[in-house]
């Protein structure tokens, strides 16, 4: 199974910088294992039925782009340094792994100031990469993060244009509750309180799970034969209400429809028993065609990167003629793309 299996050539003006207005108008391109429909996200409802149940990743994404700035003494007197500061994952005890830029212009035991009242320092340097310590933890940290970040957009939005105040709100879910990410699960900020009332009223159920998207899920892969490609690790919990609902709707003949590729892989590293229980840690799992799937029944999700790691769950679940079809279909329609674009909801 090589890297080349998952390319496809997407014309540039089909990445999305911003999300479709409202929410709900985003186009949604509804396919199962013969058919393909276009739909928009407000017309959802008439796929699902009741019994139905969409698991929802409910993390929060931080403000995790930081400015700052190193200051040295010189005999010309005070020499600054501006520092690009992109947080990764928390260490504990105010400690976090980050990417900084750039990474030559700071030394171990320096200090980077975001704020009169907010700075870190810098532990150590390993693989390209900066532990840095924090002089607040949490309430204060994230009250910090809010006053001095920025929204940490993906590269190929954030290569176009800065993150703006409207960030805030587009590149965060209206369900999103536990802090953490530093990628927004992106399926998911096509809801409403509006839609989700209007499938609640049909009986779709909903189950809450927790997957701190890590800004690894835009790492590339770097070999040709995908099977030994590693994934990055990122936190998740799913708890025993969540995965007792799971179960119940299972043992009823509902389908479960995880919203988002994040939700996907959480409840499948619950369930590599077979079967769905409570789970709490870190999860690399890495799904490709041959996959077998314990929990999930169908999936919504938006239009992933050419030769991604999502490319190869999506083509797990449907097949890889059948994705390639999909994506051929869906450029010809000039869905949007990525992390702001339109949806498809894959009932395989």
């Amino acid at each position: 199974m090589q890297l080349s299996d998952f390319d496809f050539d997407l014309p540039e003006r089909l990445i999305a910088t911003r999300p479709a207005k409202p929410r709900t108008s985003a186009k949604l391109l509804v396919a199962t294992a013969d058919t393909i429909t276009d739909a928009h996200v407000h017309d959802i409802a008439q796929f699902f039925r009741p019994g139905d149940r969409l698991v929802l990743n409910d993390t929060k994404v931080i403000p995790a782009r930081l400015t700052g700035v190193r200051r040295r003494e010189s005999a010309q007197g005070p020499v600054e340094a501006k520092i690009e500061v992109t947080l990764l994952d928390p260490k504990g005890e105010g400690q976090w792994s980050a990417l900084l830029k750039p990474l030559k212009k700071i030394k171990e035991g320096e200090l980077i100031h975001f704020a009169e009242d907010f700075s870190a320092e810098l532990l150590r340097k390993e693989d390209g990469q900066a532990v840095l310590r924090f002089d607040a933890e949490g309430e204060a940290f994230e009250a910090a993060l809010q006053s001095s970040g920025a929204m940490p957009l993906p590269p190929y939005i954030a290569a176009k244009r800065p993150a703006d105040e409207q960030d805030r709100t587009d590149y965060q879910t209206v369900f999103a509750r536990h802090s953490g990410a530093v990628a927004a699960p992106t399926a998911s900020l096509h809801f409403d309180e509006e839609l989700l009332a209007k499938l609640n009223a049909l009986g779709v159920q909903f189950s809450h799970v927790t997957l701190h998207v890590g800004a690894g899920t835009f790492l590339p892969v770097k070999v040709d034969d995908v099977t030994t490609h590693k994934m990055h690790a990122e936190w998740g919990r799913v708890s025993e209400k969540a995965a007792a609902e799971i179960a119940e709707t299972k043992a009823q003949g509902g389908r479960v429809i995880p919203v988002g590729t994040t939700a996907l892989r959480l409840i499948e590293s619950a369930a590599r028993g077979g079967e769905i229980a409570p789970w709490e840690g870190e999860t690399d799992i890495f799904i490709y065609p041959g996959f077998q799937f314990q929990v999930t029944d169908a999936l919504m999700t938006n239009f992933h990167l050419p030769k991604s790691t999502l490319m190869m769950l999506v083509s797990a679940l449907m097949g890889q003629d059948r994705v390639r079809e999909i994506y051929r279909h869906a450029i010809d329609q000039e869905y949007r793309f990525f992390s702001y674009g339109d949806s498809s909801l894959l009932l395989p």
